[in-house]
Parts: structure tokens; C-alpha cells; sequence
């Protein structure tokens, strides 16, 4: 208004209107900007929202597939999806092969029952009273030969076995000792035997089963009425039994022998009112809250799995945190080999100790295919290209692994490597400053991460003795999910440790060829099962 010549002199009533003009003009451009200003707010707002219904939709699109949601925890749609493309896959075996024929092909091998050449009764069944074409009576007929058919059962009978315990004076105090029970059997002058025990155990370490549950299919099964208290203590006399054996000490010295181990941890939730409970767990493994945000208290316990390559030995051992001094402490201090993980940062302090530490390449896998899924468009198929150039370098593996050959050939390792390095560089510079709900992009902090860990997810191509593309001991934290999955936690840190013990005991034996009854049974009797130490020297 600056700029507006004033009035003539003796104009007054133009004058005064001149200045209720310049009042109005100002008051509107005041209220403008204020308008702006609001304008601006909702519309950042309204970006954000996008943004955050973008980050929405892209966790309720996620599945086992691409995340570390277990399949049973997936939403129905997810599930009808992934069984929806496996129909279309058959369907589409079907239209290439049409002389498929149903059930196992060719080379499969049966997994049917197996005759036992030595069965332990012969009987002889009547002979056939009619034909089974014409139906005629075959009274007189010639003998044609015969067939065999073994049926396999067993036959549970209830044992009472009373023991007489003689006992002896002494001739210098006059102290009569009597003889102890049977091993197996615990004191008190009716006891249930070592088979019942080792039922008990089997059901509830090993079937998941809740004591009470147990309880009842004992008395269904076996015919034993029992209380669920008798079936909890089961399990506490062998725990006792196995920490007396060493069994702890001895797993510890088989792992840090191995040239190579797996790693891995699950969140679990204890009874006790004051025990911390996990919080969710995100695709890469990390705790987080319902929002996304904040990390679970740093005394939510665990359950740490280590894991040979081959299976034959699994140590579970309960965490009352998930700190990286409490996990390092589950991995044997005198290993110094090769270990796998998930990605959990808390494990790269081993290094110092370590020969190397390997990524799981299928937990980058389900991290790519969850970028793949963002856009703009197709801007996000490097990831894609991360999952091609992996599964390329696993193929040359195990090509070279089929030759006998201990190397991958430099030039294909060298041509994968530079496309690695080439598709984490578009993703980084394609996302950079693209904007996300909370944080940088996924696109982003998944490439920073791919070019910072990219020797760690190459390891496999180098030390390829085992398969490192996969996370064994995942398979050895189903275990606890399935048992919390049934019962819903653990009363104690205790009680986790103890169920821990046994599991660890049952999953080692029985990989090393022992009959589970049998395995406790003998750590009932004091004589249990360790794995194979070390040789000395």
C-alpha cells in the first residue's frame, strides 16, 4: 500500500475511505497468510498420512515369504495367496506335461512301511472261502501260492514290580541300612517307573503337550492315572539328572569344536508378573513395538538356538535379555569358527574371535522381496536383481560342489560381485531422499545395509564345506514357538531353562540315531547320553 499516491489535500472523505481500503487489504492479506500457513500444515500432514498408510499397507502385504512372519501367524488372505500360486504352478505343470500321472514320480524315493525280516510272532490267516471274481466257493481248490502282510502295534501292559530292600546292621554303630531302589525311580515307597517318566517327558518337552493335557492322555494311553504335578516333576528329575551328567558342559566343548555353527533367537513370554515380556518382531528380526517404534525392554527373555550345519547337535538356552553380552555368552567362548545369523548386530562384536560371520541369504531374500513390493513403479527391481545374483551364486556353488572343485570360478564371482555392487548403488541413489513415515526409505536403509555387509552375505562363495545359504537353527527356534504356540509361555526364567536342557537333550540324541524313550531312560538311571567330545591332542 505503499505505493498508493495520497489524496488531494481538502479530500478528507476520500481520504478516510483510502484508509478503511488499506486496513481491509491488510486484514485479508493477514488472513492469507494464516490460510497459507494452515494450508501448508494440512498438506504436510496429508503427505505424512500418505506415508504412513504406505508403511500400513505394505506390513499387512507381508508374509512368510517376504518377512519373518512364521505361516502361523499369517492373516487368512495371505495364506489363500500363496495357496492360490502354488495351484497355478501344478496347473501349469500339468498343461506342459500332460503324461504326468498322480502321486510320486519317477526317482522319487517312498517313504512306505518296510518289512521287518525278523518279526517277532508268524501266524497263518484262513484260507479265502469264496473267489474274489466270481464269487464261487473255494472249498477244494487248489493251492496257488501265498502272500504276506506284517501289521506293526504295540501292546502296553501295566507293570508292578515291587523290590525287596534288604537291609544290613551295622556291627560297630548298629545302624540298619537298606538297600536304594531301582535307578530310574525316585524315592518313596510307591513310585511310578522310568517309562512313565520318560511318557511324561516325551509329551510335554517334546509334544508340547500342557502337564494337564499330558495328565489325561496318560490315563487315556498307558492307563496310568497321574497328576499334572507328577507330570512337571517328570521333567524336573531329568533336568537334574542331566545337569549332574554335565550334559551342559559337554555340549559346550561339541559346539566349540566345529568348524562352523548357526545362530539364532525368539522371544518368549514368561508367567511371572514381574518378568519382562518381548516385544513383535520385525522382517529383520528386530524387536519393535505395535507402532513400529520403540524396541522391547532390554530384559525381555529369549531363547537362544545354536545349531550344527547338519542338525546332529541343537543347544537351546534361555536369555533373560536379548543383549549382545547375554548372546554372546550363549555361543561357546572357545569356538573360533564360522557363524551364521539373521542379521542381528548384536553378534558382530565376535568377529574379534570369529573366522567369519555369514548372513542369511534367505533373510535377505524375504528383505528384497518386501522392497520389490514398494514403488514408484518397477523403481525398486534392483532388489529383485539382489535375489537373482544370490540364487546365481548359490547355483555356482553348488555347481562347484558337484565337480569336487573348493573354488567358485573367479570370473563368474567377480561378474556376480559387480552386478551386487551395481544394483545396491541404484537403490541407494534412487532412494535416498525419497521420503518415508518414520525414517529413511526401506529401498535405502536395505541398500546401505546390503553395501555395508556385503563380504558377510559373500561368505558362502568362499568357505562353501556347508550349505551357508540358510539359517539352520531357525529350525531349531520352531521348537519353542510351537511349545509357546500350545501353552502360551513358561511359568520362570527357571522353568525356561529347564525345558530348554531337555529339548536340547531330546533333538541331539535322537539326530544321533537314539530312541527317545531309551535317551531318558538312561539319564534317568544316571547314565544319560552326551554328545561326542572333542579329541584331545
Amino acid at each position: 500500500m505503499s505505493d498508493v499516491p495520497d489524496p488531494p489535500a481538502g479530500a478528507g472523505e476520500q481520504r478516510e475511505l483510502l484508509a478503511r481500503l488499506r486496513a481491509v487489504i491488510e486484514a485479508k492479506d493477514a488472513e492469507n497468510a494464516v490460510l497459507r500457513a494452515e494450508l501448508g500444515a494440512a498438506l504436510e500432514r496429508y503427505r505424512r498420512l500418505e506415508l504412513r498408510v504406505a508403511e500400513l499397507e505394505r506390513r499387512l502385504s507381508q508374509d512368510s515369504t517376504d518377512s519373518g512372519t512364521p505361516p502361523s501367524k499369517e492373516s487368512i488372505g495371505a495364506k489363500e495367496r500363496r495357496k492360490a500360486g502354488r495351484r497355478r504352478r501344478q496347473e501349469s505343470e500339468r498343461e506342459r506335461r500332460e503324461d504326468r500321472k498322480r502321486g510320486g514320480q519317477p526317482g522319487h524315493q517312498g517313504k512306505g512301511l518296510a518289512r521287518d525280516p525278523d518279526p517277532g510272532e508268524k501266524k497263518e490267516a484262513g484260507p479265502p472261502a469264496e473267489c474274489r471274481g466270481c464269487k464261487a466257493p473255494l472249498d477244494g481248490a487248489a493251492a496257488a501260492g501265498s502272500r504276506w502282510a506284517q501289521v506293526i502295534d504295540v501292546e502296553v501292559i501295566r507293570e508292578v514290580t515291587e523290590w525287596a530292600l534288604p537291609g544290613l546292621e551295622c556291627r560297630c554303630c548298629g545302624t540298619v541300612t537298606f538297600a536304594e531302589p531301582p535307578p530310574g525311580a525316585h524315592a518313596g515307597p510307591v513310585s511310578y517307573g522310568a517309562v512313565l517318566n520318560a511318557a511324561a517327558v516325551v509329551l510335554t518337552a517334546y509334544g508340547n503337550v500342557p502337564p494337564e493335557r499330558a495328565a489325561q492322555v496318560m490315563a487315556m494311553l498307558p492307563g496310568v492315572p497321574v497328576s499334572p504335578g507328577w507330570v512337571d516333576k517328570a521333567s524336573a528329575r531329568l533336568a537334574a539328572q542331566l545337569g549332574k551328567a554335565g550334559f551342559d558342559d559337554a555340549m559346550r566343548a561339541a559346539l566349540a569344536a566345529q568348524d562352523a555353527l548357526a545362530a539364532d533367537e525368539t522371544p518368549v513370554n514368561l508367567l511371572g508378573n514381574n518378568a519382562p515380556q518381548p516385544a513383535a518382531r520385525d522382517e529383520d528380526g528386530d524387536e519393535q513395538d505395535p507402532e513400529g517404534k520403540e524396541k522391547a525392554a532390554a530384559g525381555a527373555p529369549h531363547v537362544l538356538i545354536v545349531r550344527t550345519p547338519d542338525g546332529r547337535l541343537t543347544w537351546l538356552q534361555a536369555l533373560g535379555s536379548r543383549r549382545k553380552g547375554d548372546v554372546a555368552a550363549g555361543i561357546p567362548a572357545a569356538f573360533t569358527g564360522l557363524l551364521m545369523t539373521d542379521g542381528y548386530t548384536g553378534c558382530q562384536h565376535l568377529l574379534t574371535r570369529l573366522a567369519g560371520i555369514q548372513q542369511c541369504c534367505q533373510h535377505i531374500i524375504r528383505r528384497c522381496r518386501a522392497v520389490t513390493k514398494l514403488g514408484p513403479g518397477g523403481l525398486q527391481s534392483w532388489a529383485g536383481d539382489i535375489i537373482a545374483i544370490l540364487r546365481e551364486a548359490h547355483q555356482a556353488v553348488e555347481d562347484a560342489r558337484a565337480r569336487g572343485s573348493t573354488a567358485v570360478d573367479a570370473d563368474l564371482l567377480e561378474e556376480l560381485r559387480e552386478r551386487y555392487d551395481d544394483a545396491v548403488a541404484f537403490g541407494i541413489t534412487h532412494n535416498r531422499l525419497r521420503d518415508w513415515d518414520s525414517g529413511n526409505h526401506p529401498g535405502y536403509a536395505l541398500g546401505c545395509w546390503l553395501r555395508g555387509y556385503k563380504e558377510q552375505v559373500f561368505l558362502f562363495t568362499r568357505d562353501f564345506a556347508v550349505d551357508w545359504t540358510t539359517n539352520v537353527a531357525e529350525r531349531g527356534a520352531k521348537a519353542a514357538k510351537r511349545h509357546q504356540a500350545v501353552s502360551g509361555y513358561w511359568h520362570s526364567l527357571a522353568t525356561l531353562a529347564r525345558w530348554c536342557r531337555i529339548r536340547s537333550y531330546l533333538d541331539s540324541a535322537t539326530a544321533h540315531g537314539l530312541a527317545a524313550l531309551n535317551a531318558i531312560r538312561a539319564a534317568l538311571a544316571g547314565k544319560p547320553w552326551l554328545p561326542p567330545l572333542p579329541a584331545v591332542g
